[in-house]
């Protein structure tokens, strides 16, 4: 009888799935801003997450948990609280050589807890990766996942992600191909 085979990592190495398994999830710091940046522009420039400046992520760097190995950024992920009940995962990113490595699944796995320790009841993704979010829980949003006072106040932020969870018309160009998904903890 043979020993079954190690899982491997994205690149087929079960060195990268080693590697893997020795990935740090933790609240990011100030001084990841760059790396975070960096993590994103390539998805950004592809148009699978919107870019931003680096004051808008150090302004929400409160919000972003990151994936460390061996010193370096090599995944994020931001919880953006929308409302009482309700937040955003935003921003999940992961560098292209660790992709298939479960750095992504720790990420979002870390961000639900992180909802759940805020006594948050959804969260809500917009997203081009339909089969990985489904995987953890999340559905199709069909309809208005909101009540009406709800949205009318929402109505009121400044916030882009915010809009385009309201599937404002000012955003849709951002927005064009992503599918809304929510999952309840």
């Amino acid at each position: 009888m043979t020993a079954p085979t190690p899982p491997r990592g994205h690149d087929g190495s079960v060195e990268q799935t080693r590697r893997a398994a020795d990935v740090a999830i933790r609240p990011a710091m100030p001084a990841d801003v760059p790396a975070i940046a960096g993590l994103v522009t390539p998805y950004a420039a592809r148009r699978i997450l919107l870019g931003k400046d680096l004051v808008d992520y150090y302004e929400a760097v409160q919000e972003f948990h990151v994936a460390e190995l061996a010193g370096e950024i090599v995944g994020c992920g931001a919880l953006h609280v929308m409302w009482r009940d309700l937040a955003e995962v935003r921003t999940l990113a992961v560098h292209e050589r660790m992709r298939g490595t479960g750095v992504g699944h720790r990420l979002l796995v870390r961000l639900m807890d992180r909802a759940r320790e805020l006594d948050l009841d959804r969260l809500f993704c917009l997203t081009f990766e339909v089969d990985f979010f489904g995987r953890h829980g999340f559905e199709v949003a069909a309809g208005e996942v909101v009540d009406p006072r709800t949205y009318a106040e929402l109505l009121l932020s400044r916030d882009d992600g915010v809009a385009e969870f309201l599937d404002l018309a000012r955003v849709k160009p951002n927005t064009l191909g992503n599918t809304r998904m929510i999952r309840s903890l």
